[in-house]
């Protein structure tokens, strides 16, 4: 695999939550830490994505919103 973004970090795929059309995947990136990513049902099944599978979490954002009340 060759991509552009530089923010990749390898993971474990802990658990796949199926949805009427979207997929919540989380993921175990070590130390402790999950990531979480929402994809489509299509994506899951075309990666072949369960729990145990190794991937790799992209990262490619514009900017990242933290909010309080």
């Amino acid at each position: 695999m060759r991509i552009s973004a530089r923010n990749q970090i390898k993971g474990t795929v802990i658990e796949v939550t199926k949805g009427a059309t979207t997929s919540h995947v989380r993921v175990d990136i070590g130390g402790g830490q999950v990531v979480t990513s929402s994809i489509t049902n299509e994506a899951v099944d075309d990666l072949a994505l369960k729990a145990g599978g190794k991937c790799i979490v992209v990262v490619k954002a514009s900017d990242v919103t933290i909010a309080v009340d």
